[in-house]
């Protein structure tokens, strides 16, 4: 067996191309041995913490399969979509990828299906929102390594300055305190609209809490509908009443200089608990479920590893992919970045973390939404609509009636 060849962060497009024409797409050797390459990208922001798990993987790996030999490379998040789309387009590309979501979609004509190559043991153990995530058409298009959660994130310390004594649940319960916290000088809610924040963490779960969604089964525009607008007017509401920061709805500035680090902020679902804590005080951080509509949900993201169907050594590359989302390989991965488990048969990774242990909880309560290639491309016009909104410039209709019209040229069916 060849010692696999580990890499480090590569910087920028030019070098991922260089390297997509070097190197990717592995293949049998001439001595029978097979090779895979793998892109991956910095979940774990220590490097060296990162690369460390994956060259212990990897030599894991290799001496279970001999006949494998993984290299990898690192890239920056940064035109990850453009290195990759281009070593596809040049039949260059990678083995097995690591792709979230929407990717799924957008790449999924590149996509191997897993559901002959991922054991029928590992698909019954993934849980049912996350193999619902990385599902599109009936095809499993990646082997879940980790999720997020999202659920409310309440602070204890503006409650009992407000002298409001019971945390939310509901909408209505929102809309019932919000004075309270008003004429102490707070926020009920924090919710930042500008287009450099991404709808999976402001609207989207509002959407579906509402019943609503943002595809319908046929493909279609979904938020231009009953429960879009419920949603988008119970903002509009807050907004109007000074419930919402109006700083947050128009600028987008590093979280130390929002209303959230000052503790004016009740509640949020778009910070996630290690970030409010160092302002809050981990005593005054309440991990609570998503707010309820008509029904309670939350976003969460996967992250997994994808096959693509110009690995000429694809079973190897998926018996990889396996292995790197076991739950006993991928453990020490998911505490150094702060994410959970996608398998349903995992112990509790942070029983002994208060925060993270309590979102931890609300793992299988959240959701990705449904799957479609033009996602980013839909937020990129409905954002803007749902910000005039909240600034009192449209109302919630005429809003999501306006992104709807720009986004069905947008539409891949």
């Amino acid at each position: 067996m060849r010692v696999s060849k580990i890499t480090g962060v590569v910087a920028g497009v030019a070098a991922a191309i260089l390297l997509a024409g070097c190197s990717a797409g592995g293949g049998n050797t001439a001595e029978g041995e097979q090779d895979i390459t793998v892109w991956l990208y910095p979940v774990i922001a220590d490097e060296a913490v990162h690369k460390d798990f994956w060259d212990s993987t990897i030599e894991a790996f290799e001496k279970e399969n001999e006949n494998v030999n993984v290299k990898y490379e690192i890239f920056p998040w940064a035109n990850r979509d453009e290195a990759l789309q281009t070593a596809i387009a040049a039949g260059k590309g990678p083995d097995v990828v690591y792709l979230i979501p929407d990717q799924l979609a957008a790449y999924q004509k590149s996509i191997a299906p897993l559901n002959d190559l991922l054991s029928e043991e590992r698909q019954g153990d993934l849980l049912p929102n996350v193999k619902e995530s990385v599902t599109l058409g009936g095809d499993i298009l990646g082997a879940p390594i980790l999720t997020s959660a999202q659920p409310l994130i309440c602070n204890a310390a503006a409650f009992e300055a407000a002298g409001v004594t019971e945390y939310p649940e509901t909408w209505d319960d929102i809309a019932e305190m919000a004075p309270a916290f008003i004429d102490k000088g707070m926020y009920a809610l924090n919710y930042p609209a500008s287009a450099e924040n991404t709808l999976n963490l402001t609207y989207y779960p509002l959407l579906w809490q509402a019943g609503g969604e943002v595809y319908t089964e046929d493909g279609e525009v979904g938020f231009d509908s009953k429960a879009g607008e419920e949603a988008l007017t119970f903002l509009t509401d807050l907004a109007e009443e000074g419930a919402l920061d109006p700083e947050a709805l128009t600028t987008n500035v590093p979280l130390e200089q929002t209303a959230i680090a000052q503790g004016k902020v009740a509640c949020t679902w778009n910070n996630a608990v290690t970030e409010v804590a160092p302002f809050w005080g981990e005593e005054n951080v309440k991990v609570l479920a998503p707010l309820t509509d008509k029904e309670s949900v939350a976003y969460g993201t996967v992250g997994s590893l994808s096959v693509l169907k110009g690995s000429k050594a694809p079973e190897a590359a998926a018996a990889f992919a396996e292995f790197a989302t076991g739950a006993d390989v991928v453990e020490p991965y998911l505490k150094a970045a702060g994410y959970f488990s996608a398998l349903s048969t995992t112990e509790p990774l942070y029983a002994d973390d208060p925060l993270l242990g309590e979102v931890e909880k609300y793992v299988p309560d959240t959701t990705v939404g449904e799957l479609d290639a033009s996602s980013r491309a839909l937020m990129g016009v409905l954002s803007p609509e749902i910000q005039a909104a909240l600034l009192g410039q449209k109302s919630p209709a005429d809003a999501l009636k306006d992104a709807a019209a720009a986004a069905a040229p947008l539409l891949q069916k």
